[in-house]
Formats: structure tokens, C-alpha cells, sequence
């Protein structure tokens, strides 16, 4: 997958900021890190991409992530809940997201990493081998050993 152009990177970015929620769960610390996963590749690269791209993006982003809990005294602020008049069907929804998320937090971390990037942010599978430096079936086998896990926890057969 070639990335040459620059919208393809800022098509990345959507992307970029939701892995980064995902490791340090708080919006404004996420969009910070993404900005600046994205100003640390742009000052190395420019705006040219090749086929190592994606790695580079995934690899500087989780590298700000872990430096982020490096950190001494983190301040663990709590995320307003947005404002917005709860919608028909908004309790289903609730139950169905609580359900989703215990079910997740008893996934390894890597498996929740693997699922996010994989189906979620859509990563390609050769970019996938070179982010968590596996070959191929030992990433089929990793994605279908937690896709399998997470069907057993939230007992459905058709969720993924």
C-alpha cells in the first residue's frame, strides 16, 4: 500500500488519534499525541509516504503513548460526558456498549491492540506484520485467537 501522497496521510489521522485514546484514554492527551506523531513523521519524512509508512505513523504514536506513562504524577482527569439528549433506543445502546467493553477488558492488551488496528482502524496485514514484527499466520493466529475469545465472552456468533 502506497501512502505518497499527503492525503493519504491526513486520511491517517482519524486513525492514528483513535489508537491513541485507545492506549492513554483521555481526549485531549490523545489528540496531543496524535498531533505530534504526525509532526515528529512530517519533520523526518516530509510529506512523502512509501510502504513503511503506516508502520512508521503506528510505531512514533505508540512510542509517545508509552513515554506519555513514563511520565511522573499522570493526573488521571475524567471525560465530560457530552451533552447531547439521550436519542430512542439510547438504554440498548448503553447495554450493548457496557457488555462490549467488559468483554474487552478481559482481552490481553495486545489482543485489544491487535482488534482495534486490524478491524477498527482497518490496518492492512503487512503493515500489521511489521508493527508487532510477526509473520503473517503468526498474526492470523493471534487475530483469530482473540476475535474467537472476545465471540466466547460476549456469547454471539455473528459479532465480528
Amino acid at each position: 500500500m502506497s501512502m505518497g501522497k499527503s492525503t493519504d496521510l491526513e486520511e491517517q489521522y482519524e486513525k492514528i488519534y483513535r489508537y491513541c485514546y485507545f492506549k492513554v484514554h483521555r481526549q485531549e492527551l490523545a489528540e496531543d499525541i496524535t498531533q505530534e506523531t504526525f509532526l515528529k513523521f512530517y519533520e523526518r519524512y516530509g510529506n512523502y509516504g512509501n510502504e513503511w509508512t503506516l508502520q512508521y505513523l503506528y510505531r512514533i504514536a505508540h512510542n509517545l503513548c508509552v513515554d506519555e506513562y513514563r511520565k511522573p504524577d499522570i493526573e488521571q482527569l475524567s471525560e465530560e460526558m457530552p451533552e447531547n439528549t439521550p436519542q430512542e433506543g439510547y438504554e440498548e445502546e448503553l447495554v450493548r456498549k457496557m457488555l462490549i467493553e467488559e468483554a474487552l477488558s478481559e482481552l490481553e492488551e495486545e489482543e485489544k491492540e491487535l482488534l482495534l488496528l486490524r478491524y477498527v482502524n482497518e490496518v492492512p496485514v503487512s503493515a500489521l506484520c511489521g508493527i508487532f514484527s510477526i509473520s503473517r499466520f503468526a498474526l492470523y493466529r493471534r487475530l483469530k485467537g482473540a476475535v474467537n475469545k472476545l465471540k466466547r465472552k460476549l456469547g454471539e456468533e455473528e459479532f465480528v
